[in-house]
């Protein structure tokens, strides 16, 4: 058995490559002598003891080859391999043996490899320059009845072949170690714009082993901020000209915790909402990520130090499991209203005369529109010309209708919208008949949810009028 401050000391790894991620590099090819390579992967899996909800059977590894250089097609554009002989890889998961099932059959390609028990045989010929062309497939893991939390093995991966120089991998496999649910979180009742969300941040951990050290990352979009200042928390405020940019605080905590636990914070984690926020999104997740390591995530973004006293995690021990899941997430305030506004003209002009018309849209807010969760896609409405005119000119941003469609001309507008905003889309008519009160509009085609002024979500174009608008 495998004493539990060696499994601690062993996640430490586990949990940073999860949250950082590790990247792999060849190193250079010497003038003489064999083509250095190296196989790439990553360097631990946590297999958890539960299964996915999902149902996904996908391999958590992927491995490949790493050569020197770079693949560049020719003048013809076709990439050349830089070896042209046989190899071959071998994936030693003997040590896995009563710790997982090891599902070799994605390994190698259409070609496949041989396999014997726990050791795979793979072949090759070709290698290309850097690592895009050199995949070796994916290897699946999955617990079994005699799995345990705490288990460990490793895979061991090594390639030999004529005029080739490989540098192996190792994969550390580890089940049952920390894995971390978030809380879910839900809008407080009656929670308007410019209120303060006094968040209850925390997680559980359904993975069998425990450990020492959380990283806190919480994250929000423009009408979100967080104001106050935790003494071991680091604070990166969102640049104020990227709109769709994210204020971002990332909290460290050197404290134990066990499996198969829930905690949450000593003290409610304030964001504060804009007058203009408006389904704004806010996310967190807490790692498992040694102090002395977590910081080392600090060099990701232009972190200030906070001033206060210190947040610390507090154990919950009558947490609900229906209240957690891999990710936290949710959009608020969902009560805020904006008010988008349609202007047309009222012009006179003589039949043959081309005349400019502009069509205004504006917010007048209090909320701006940023339409977060669809990528930030564009709003639209309609322009119906007056009868007897021609467009000669149409804005950008404006398409022709189609048979059946709401309008003569379709227009676009892209988000976000600023609580803020006005623009003016301009179009030339020609007027091919004088009609008196000849009536076109500009409108939406319907009311938005979260409008607060339907009423000027249209706008008259008037040619000719014969009363004073």
């Amino acid at each position: 058995m495998i004493s539990l401050a060696a499994v601690r000391r062993s996640m430490s790894a586990f949990a940073l490559a999860a949250l950082v991620g590790t990247a792999l590099a060849g190193p250079a090819q010497a003038e003489d002598g064999p083509l250095p390579v190296t196989v790439t992967g990553p360097d631990s899996v946590n297999l958890s003891l539960h299964p996915d909800p999902d149902g996904s059977d996908e391999p958590q590894i992927q491995l490949g080859l790493q050569a020197p250089g770079e693949a560049v097609p020719d003048d013809n554009g076709v990439i050349w391999p830089i070896h042209n002989g046989a190899y071959t890889v071998t994936v030693d998961a003997s040590s896995l043996a009563g710790v997982a099932a090891v599902d070799f059959s994605r390994l190698g390609g259409s070609q496949g490899c041989t396999v014997e028990g726990l050791v795979a045989t793979c072949t090759g010929y070709e290698i290309y320059a850097g690592s895009d062309y050199n995949d070796l497939g994916g290897i699946r893991l999955d617990v079994t009845d005699e799995s345990a939390a705490g288990d460990l093995g490793t895979i061991q991966i090594t390639a030999a072949g004529e005029g080739l120089a490989f540098t192996g991998h190792t994969v550390d496999v580890l089940v049952g170690g920390p894995e971390l649910q978030m809380k879910q979180l839900t809008e407080p009742a009656g929670f308007q714009a410019g209120d303060t969300f006094q968040a209850p941040l925390g997680f559980r951990n359904v993975g069998g082993l425990g450990g020492q050290g959380v990283v806190l990352r919480v994250s929000g979009s423009r009408g979100l901020s967080f104001p106050s200042s935790f003494g071991n928390c680091w604070y990166d405020p969102r640049e104020a000209d990227d709109l769709l940019g994210r204020s971002t605080a990332l909290c460290i905590f050197d404290s134990e915790f066990a499996g198969e636990a829930a905690y949450g914070l000593s003290a409610p984690f304030p964001v504060a909402t804009a007058d203009f926020a408006l389904y704004d999104n806010l996310s967190y997740s807490f790692s498992a990520v040694p102090a002395e390591q977590a910081r080392e995530l600090l060099a990701e973004g232009d972190y200030q130090a906070g001033q206060g006293p210190a947040l610390d995690l507090v154990p919950l021990p009558d947490a609900d499991p229906a209240g957690y899941a891999r990710w936290a997430e949710t959009d608020f305030p969902t009560t805020n209203t904006f008010d988008l506004d349609l202007t047309g003209e009222r012009l006179r002009a003589h039949k043959g005369e081309t005349v400019s018309v502009d069509v205004g849209f504006a917010n007048h807010g209090p909320a701006w529109l940023a339409l977060l969760r669809s990528g930030g896609e564009p709003i639209s409405f309609w322009v119906d010309l007056p009868p007897g005119t021609t467009a000669t000119t149409v804005p950008e941003d404006c398409r022709p209708g189609w048979e059946g469609s709401e309008g003569d001309y379709f227009c676009f507008i892209g988000t976000p919208i600023l609580e803020d905003a006005s623009r003016t889309f301009t179009f030339g008519l020609r007027v091919d008949e004088v009609i008196k009160n000849a009536t076109g509009r500009a409108f939406f085609a319907y009311t938005m949810p979260n409008e607060g002024n339907p009423a000027n979500d249209s706008g008259e174009i008037v040619l000719n009028p014969t009363r004073r608008g």
